[in-house]
């Protein structure tokens, strides 16, 4: 696998250094260690801090999305690694704007010890957080182990609604509960074509023979449910999208939003073919789309390959997501 990098060992830093050149405006690194960005603005007094933070490798996951109306710092990890707790806390304290911070990030191991061992740290500083962890890879676990599900890219929806809420001036209870309920209200499921070559020691992140596909695979190449043949796009939606109204539980009548997000080498006219049977099977089944995204949200290196997110809306979920947001990498209003 050809790579545009330097040295390997220096990708991560290297890259971080590219974001913080072309986004100034945006992005701020609050002390000396540059795998901490936080919003230029931070801290926003009297607001909510939201801090995000997982492996490097998933742009625009995690960095992608700190800014207004979204999270307002990230600990930035190794590719697939976990940023230090002490990271996660330097990040805190950059954010904290006296009203508390909220940890959102993804169902991980080693994210779930660094954060929680940060949030000891704040403590102490007498600074208060709270933790939701996106959880919405419906093929890691049954619905009845549902707080045990990876975090994928569902956790957008988290962003842009907790993002939102602490925007407008929501106590950290709120912004936490709003979070908690977007989670709650959100499924995805994944689908790999080809592995990721991780930059360090120009490996596959996983096997799968050519022609295969692998439903309900992991952002990081983490065993599906499913191993096959490749098969249409239309087919690989009749798979994913019943999966995720009966995991939700939607209804003729009900409303969603619909996120179809590439994983780093699926062109974006394929995510439009995919797209196009994810409407044709809500529409079917009396479900509306009220808004849809389609493109890059997030990837893994150069993975092949494409997953769908279901968020159940409601009035209140919608009027978040369509509150203004800016960062790097998503712009709404």
């Amino acid at each position: 696998m050809k790579k545009i990098i330097n040295d390997p060992a220096a990708f991560v830093d290297e890259f971080v250094d590219g974001i913080l050149l072309a986004h100034p405006d945006l992005l701020k690194v609050p002390g000396d260690d540059r795998r901490i960005l936080v919003r230029a603005d931070a801290p926003v007094a009297g607001k909510v801090g939201i801090v995000t933070g997982g492996g490097s490798g998933h742009l625009p996951l995690f960095k992608g999305y700190v800014g207004a109306g979204l999270c307002s710092g990230v600990a930035i990890g190794n590719v697939f690694s976990s940023p230090s707790s002490q990271q996660v806390f330097e990040a805190t304290q950059a954010v904290h704007g006296g009203a508390g911070v909220l940890y959102l990030y993804g169902n991980y191991g080693g994210d779930v010890f660094n954060f929680d061992l940060a949030a000891d740290l704040a403590e102490l500083e007498d600074i208060e957080t709270r933790t939701v962890l996106g959880r919405d890879d419906v093929a890691s676990q049954p619905k009845e182990r549902k707080t045990d599900r990876r975090g994928v890219a569902g956790i957008f929806f988290a962003y842009k609604a907790a993002g939102a809420a602490a925007e407008r001036g929501d106590s950290l209870e709120q912004v936490a509960a709003v979070a908690e309920d977007v989670v709650e209200h959100t499924a995805t499921m994944g689908i790999g074509l080809s592995p990721t070559i991780l930059p360090t020691t120009q490996q596959p992140s996983f096997d799968l023979p050519d022609g295969e596909m692998e439903i309900g695979i992991g952002i990081h190449g983490e065993p599906g449910i499913h191993r096959g043949p490749l098969e249409t796009a239309d087919a690989i939606a009749d798979r994913l999208v019943p999966a995720l109204v009966a995991d939700l539980g939607l209804a003729d009548g009900d409303r969603v939003a619909v996120l179809v997000n590439g994983m780093g080498a699926t062109p974006l006219e394929e995510l439009y073919v995919l797209y196009r049977r994810v409407h044709q099977i809500l529409a079917a089944q009396g479900v509306t789309i009220a808004r849809r995204y389609v493109g890059e949200y997030a990837t893994s290196l150069e993975m092949a390959g494409a997953s769908i997110s279901l968020l159940a809306l409601d009035d209140a979920r919608l009027a978040l997501l369509d509150a203004p947001a800016r960062s790097p990498f998503f712009q709404e209003g």
